[in-house]
């Protein structure tokens, strides 16, 4: 038995989220199975795009209740968000399909393609396992791997009257396409909610890694689902590297303080929680034997038989940067999910640009107190900037009253005034300031931290607002560029996509790939992060963690990646130019 405090007198359903690759799959299923052992039936549910859960019994799952036998009282279920994403486009398409013209048609089919609608179809899937008693009546605890964003969750609390809205064509470029289909189903949403904020029915279990900016982060969701009222929440740090590893190994030495620098340090409001820590293993966690370990801090009786790892041979970060900087100028975007690393590899790029004799701008939307402190210094030819969500949104909410308000009544511009405080109005008007600095990417290079996700770039282009205007109002043979077709043009702009080197954070990079391309943006490269294998290590643990990563670096190479780099996990943290560079010809 172990003493989580997260599982103390657990209510009915528990919710795991956090970012990808820090073990929600696994620590769900640890649940589960400690659960189901106490004798009580339990129904797992899988919401994550890039679920295991079937692979993680052994088993196929799908998108309907599953009896996991060897787990007496145990079954599970993984929603899949694609295809509750399509379902949910053809509730919406199909009524008006051969009423509407065409090319309507089309912009509403656009308006529906991205990662706001797969999250909010998903969403409605589950919605139905909080509300139907008679899908759950027979299982006395619920969980639920992947909890709804506080994205999600505000969406859901927005008005139902988006229908007729958005027919008088009274909507702006934000989420009325995919709020459309809400208004039948609000009744069940209110229910869901109303279940989620109760304490006594809902637990929420923030799951993080021992590194400064993940539970940075985990702190802005916490804070994010307290304020819209999900207030019984607990922390679980997961992947602790034991000290007993840091024996003869520097680099696990380095490790070890850095997470327990990070523990100590960690924002105020997380350390007002029930924590619970728990200790990386070096199995990878897939059967019952394992998972059943997952909350103990016994040492496994046999360390799985490893060789000794020496570092692979991998393209440098360096590599991309000579082929970046060749052309002199231009835009190199840094995407991935969060807790892989951008804001360290952007400023890795633009410090590795800048000395090399070329001006570089270096831009992001995280608080610039972050970026300051990985810089920790300054560099001729670079000049950085911080774009301010908050700012740039009420700018952008104002811009819109003023014109599109303008021309609506009270209750139409009460309706609108409710839509942009959506969370994808900041998401366009970020975009919309990344717009305004794209244009000085034709005189010099600028690199940019936390770009815009898939999702506002397809908004952005399916609403298509500036880019149709602008090509309404040229001549047939004027020129003309709009930030859209720079980011589409390769020559121009160099998408990189970040990843570490294991299976979720893979899969959700695949997943951010394939919602560019359908946005008509073709990534450029793939940047695999903080890799053991890409070091040499002697700690027993770390060398299974480095045969581990071998499988996800051949998957992004053979299946993935046009062209790559590995980045190798450092003894130092990299904080401070000299460090960045080293890091950037690693």
């Amino acid at each position: 038995m172990n003493n989580c405090k997260f599982l103390d007198k657990p209510p009915r359903f528990l919710f795991f989220t956090g970012k990808g690759g820090v073990g929600k799959t696994s620590i769900a299923c640890a649940t589960a199975i400690q659960l189901a052992d106490a004798g009580l039936q339990v129904l797992l549910v899988s919401t994550d795009p890039a679920s295991n859960v079937g692979q993680v019994f052994g088993i196929s799952i799908g998108n309907h209740i599953t009896p996991v036998e060897i787990v007496p009282g145990l079954a599970a279920l993984e929603i899949d968000p694609q295809a509750a994403a399509q379902d949910y486009r053809d509730r919406i398409v199909g009524p008006v399909r051969g009423i509407l013209p065409d090319t309507v048609v089309k912009g509403i089919e656009e308006q529906l393609s991205g990662a706001c609608t797969t999250e909010i179809a998903a969403f409605d899937e589950f919605t139905a396992l909080l509300t139907n008693s008679a899908l759950t009546a027979d299982y006395q605890h619920i969980i639920f791997d992947t909890a709804p964003t506080g994205h999600t969750i505000r969406l859901l609390q927005l008005p139902g009257a988006w229908s007729g809205f958005l027919d008088e064509g009274k909507g702006d470029a934000s989420c009325l396409g995919p709020l459309a289909g809400l208004e039948k189903q609000r009744s069940q949403y209110q229910a869901a909610f109303k279940a989620l904020a109760d304490p006594q029915k809902s637990r929420l279990i923030l799951v993080a890694r021992a590194q400064k900016a993940t539970l940075r982060e985990v702190a802005r969701t916490h804070q994010e689902l307290d304020t819209i009222g999900l207030s019984q929440q607990y922390l679980v740090v997961n992947g602790i590297l034991p000290q007993t590893e840091a024996i003869q190994d520097p680099l696990a030495t380095a490790i070890c303080k850095r997470e327990q620098q990070a523990l100590t340090e960690m924002p105020e409001v997380l350390k007002t929680l029930p924590i619970d820590r728990i200790e990386l293993k070096p199995f990878n966690l897939v059967g019952l034997d394992t998972l059943r370990q997952l909350f103990t801090t016994a040492t496994p009786a046999k360390m799985p038989d490893v060789a000794s790892h020496q570092s692979i041979d991998v393209p440098s970060l360096s590599n991309l940067i000579d082929e970046i900087a060749i052309d002199g100028h231009g835009l190199v975007m840094l995407m991935g999910k969060g807790g892989v690393g951008k804001t360290t590899l952007a400023a890795a790029v633009a410090v590795s640009i800048a000395e090399r004799g070329f001006p570089v701008h270096l831009t992001t939307s995280d608080p610039a107190a972050n970026l300051i402190e990985t810089l920790n210094g300054l560099l001729n030819n670079l000049t950085v900037s911080r774009i301010d969500p908050h700012a740039e949104t009420e700018l952008y909410r104002q811009q819109v009253l003023k014109t599109k308000g303008a021309q609506l009544d009270t209750q139409g511009r009460a309706l609108l005034e409710e839509d942009l405080r959506s969370p994808c109005t900041e998401e366009i008007a970020v975009f919309q300031a990344f717009s305004r600095v794209i244009r000085e990417a034709g005189k010099k290079f600028v690199v940019m931290d936390t770009a815009p996700t898939g999702h506002t770039l397809l908004l952005l282009d399916a609403t298509g607002a500036y880019h149709r205007e602008v090509t309404r109002q040229m001549d047939s043979g004027a020129p003309y560029l709009t930030p859209m077709m720079q980011l589409q043009d390769s020559k121009q702009t160099k998408v990189l996509l970040v990843t570490l080197a294991e299976k979720t954070p893979v899969l959700e990079a695949a997943n951010l790939q394939t919602d560019l391309r359908r946005a008509g943006i073709e990534p450029w490269a793939w940047v695999i992060n903080n890799s053991v294998a890409a070091t040499t290590v002697h700690s027993p643990l770390l060398q299974q963690r480095a045969a581990n990563e071998l499988a996800e670096i051949d998957t992004v190479t053979n299946q993935y990646a046009q062209r790559f780099a590995v980045v190798p996990l450092m003894q130092e943290e990299p904080v401070g130019v000299a460090r960045l560079l080293k890091l950037a010809t690693k």
